[in-house]
């Protein structure tokens, strides 16, 4: 019996672009922004390298670092919708990435750093369209412009101020709210009954290091979420009214337990674990809230809802001997 014969599909034809045009790309973006120095102190740090040396407590961005590895982390979650999806080419995208090159000249001729990172998801993306086509850069926009927020912007900084005077006052009023007898002196607040020192709402309690980590936190959540586009930005959004709202129950934690507590606990321990204890949990509560409410209560639907138990019935046939 002669034994069935398949006909194998046809292998597609290998292209070289699909191998050489990434290689070349990458080796290239690898040599200007990770080799060459240009920036910095003494014009010796590549782009890539400042930008490292950017992520600190000065800057209130030791989150920095979480940023490329989101970006890659996302990129490999698409994976098979990235490949699923290559198509033919656009010159759409090299001109694209002729934009991001020069946002990279410029910062070369000026010394801001910020404009060669700020040029590179433009490169990375318009590489990716005129290489694989429209749908892949529809997949790889979000990830790739993600990198944005890795950059420090001053701006930023410069709202630090405003943050302190919002905080503090926030801050006063929930300790009124605890019938905690305050005093706000500036960015100062003081205890009128003499329990605890006065404390300084300084700039890294201004809630600007934690605003920036939950924006990144809701603008990734809001990619993943399954909404129109309109409630994706509105869920972005939250970050900042959320970010505001955290910051205000850590603060005032603080606080409640200098009044009825351990001041010295209050003003050190409490101080240092008050981020992970009340405003992550509090603030992720709250965007989990925001997002159940904007999509109708799926979120929590289908994470909460009872787990269906399944039956199996087994007959068994006796037989008589």
């Amino acid at each position: 019996m002669e034994k069935p014969h398949f006909q194998q599909p046809p292998s597609s034809p290998f292209r070289w672009v699909d191998a050489v045009g990434p290689a070349l790309a990458g080796l290239v973006v690898l040599i200007f922004y990770g080799w060459i120095p240009a920036f910095g102190p003494g014009h010796e740090q590549s782009p890539l390298v400042w930008l490292q040396s950017t992520w600190n407590s000065q800057n209130d961005f030791e989150h920095g670092f979480l940023v490329p590895l989101i970006m890659v982390g996302l990129l490999v979650w698409q994976g098979k919708k990235l490949r699923q999806s290559v198509q033919p080419g656009s010159w759409l995208g090299a001109a694209v990435a002729m934009i991001g090159v020069g946002f990279f000249v410029l910062s070369w001729r000026t010394g801001q750093a910020r404009l060669a990172i700020g040029g590179l998801p433009m490169i990375l993306w318009g590489s990716a369209w005129f290489l694989y086509g429209w749908r892949v850069a529809v997949l790889t926009f979000f990830p790739l412009f993600l990198l944005w927020l890795a950059i420090p912007v001053p701006q930023f900084q410069q709202a630090t101020t405003k943050l302190q005077i919002l905080s503090t006052h926030l801050a006063s009023t929930g300790c009124r709210w605890l019938g905690i007898e305050t005093e706000v002196r500036g960015t100062q607040i003081a205890s009128l009954t003499q329990k605890w020192d006065p404390l300084e709402i300084d700039d890294g309690c201004s809630g600007i290091r934690s605003l920036m980590a939950l924006i990144l936190i809701s603008s990734v959540w809001a990619y993943i979420s399954k909404m129109p586009l309109w409630k994706k930005a509105i869920l972005c959004l939250s970050a900042f009214p959320l970010a505001i709202i955290g910051n205000t129950l850590r603060l005032t934690s603080i606080f409640m337990i200098a009044e009825y507590g351990d001041p010295h606990f209050a003003i050190h321990t409490w101080h240092d674990w008050a981020g992970l204890v009340i405003f992550y949990p509090i603030s992720l509560i709250l965007l989990l809230g925001l997002h159940a409410l904007l999509e109708g209560g799926k979120p929590l639907y289908r994470w909460f809802r009872p787990k269906s138990r399944r039956v199996v019935r087994k007959q068994v046939q006796m037989t008589e001997s």
